[in-house]
């Protein structure tokens, strides 16, 4: 798993450690690019599967993260500390030209997403006994460190409404949450915003979990499709701030 690193989290952050108006910003990006720059990686899974491609473009005027997703899964992802005590809300911009035709969560064949915004957390030790405690030690032995110890997984689906809630097909250390579906808002940029400490809470009872990775995907290796989309602006909020006011 990607190291925690506080300045990774602060790197532009409005201002560390300020007790009002906090806001968390977690990417910077100065000028197009053909490669992602630190603390950004590319995270591959699986190294038979090919990765999806990343990059930093202007689109529709706005600097982002292009992700483009041929038969493919690779996440792009980067280290976070931040208090959600504090700013305990994601926001986020991002598109999709389409959503993907032949997925459905519900299936391991069907777990993919044209868009998919993915945050990992730590848990307590006092939280996790021993049947989770073997659980994550036999699927990090297959898929590495990057399995975390609970993951809330925000998606643009294709079938399911907005505010549906499933275990990922293939664990149910990772719940999703539809946060867009469907073609409705396909071809422009769509604001994003979840409450990521009540959310964290709802689906695992954790309200220790510490969050520490912040992962963006478009994720079509199981359906075989093509898959072109965008995010940029991530940031975390106070509760009640307007996410880009």
């Amino acid at each position: 798993m990607l190291q925690r690193s506080f300045w990774g989290a602060c790197l532009v952050v409005m201002s560390c450690g300020a007790q009002a108006g906090e806001i968390v910003r977690l990417d910077n990006f100065s000028n197009e690019s053909l490669s992602v720059p630190s603390p950004w990686q590319v995270v591959q899974l699986d190294k038979k599967i090919a990765p999806t491609r990343y990059q930093v473009t202007r689109w529709d005027g706005v600097l982002s993260i292009e992700a483009t997703a041929e038969h493919s899964m690779a996440l792009l992802a980067r280290p976070v500390e931040v208090d959600l005590n504090r700013t305990p809300v994601l926001c986020w911009r991002w598109r999709v030209d389409a959503p993907l035709v032949k997925s459905d969560m519900a299936t391991k064949a069907g777990d993919d997403y044209a868009a998919r915004v993915y945050v990992s957390f730590s848990l307590p030790p006092s939280e996790i006994g021993f049947v989770l405690r073997t659980k994550l030690k036999l699927a990090r032995s297959i898929y590495g460190d990057a399995v975390p110890d609970a993951a809330l997984n925000y998606v643009w689906d294709n079938r399911y409404p907005v505010g549906t809630r499933k275990p990922n097909a293939y664990t149910d250390r990772t719940r999703m949450i539809v946060s867009e579906s469907g073609a409705v808002n396909a071809g422009k940029w769509v604001v994003a915003r979840h409450d990521v400490r009540q959310d964290v809470i709802t689906e695992f009872g954790s309200a220790q979990a510490l969050l520490i990775q912040l992962s963006i995907a478009s994720d079509t290796d199981n359906t075989k499709e093509i898959a072109h989309a965008g995010f940029a602006d991530f940031q975390f909020v106070e509760k009640n701030a307007a996410c880009f006011p």
